[in-house]
């Protein structure tokens, strides 16, 4: 890891839970950031049953497994002006990222491959 410390991944409510992660995700992202040439913030990385509920994540049910978040598989990366938006998105792309959602302040990525992929949504 080049860009990032694990801490930025930690789940508010469990220090260290960064750790969980999934490395390939990490790199992925270690990669955007060298590309970006700027510092990319991490709002939301690893999150646990409890804090995914506290920001209104997707739950576990009978039908969902809920957010990649829990599992490691997703963050959702500050970014609050349409230039870097377009910038980010694109590099996202060009680095394999393909689950993308984008809203006012921030854009989330995973890879979580038991959803559809090849897709872009807004909050």
């Amino acid at each position: 890891m080049r860009y990032f410390t694990t801490s930025e991944f930690d789940s508010p409510d469990k220090p260290g839970s960064g750790s969980l992660m999934s490395e390939t995700i990490i790199e992925m992202l270690d990669d955007v950031r060298g590309k970006f040439g700027n510092p990319i913030v991490i709002n939301s990385g690893y999150r646990t049953e409890k804090h995914n509920s506290k920001v209104g994540g997707k739950p576990k049910t009978e039908t969902s497994k809920g957010s990649s978040h829990m599992y490691g598989l997703a963050v959702d990366i500050k970014c609050d002006n349409s230039s870097d938006r377009y910038h980010l998105v694109f590099l996202l792309q060009e680095t394999g990222f393909q689950r993308i959602g984008v809203g006012n302040t921030f854009i989330h990525v995973d890879i979580d491959f038991d959803k559809s992929q090849e897709v872009i949504w807004t909050y």
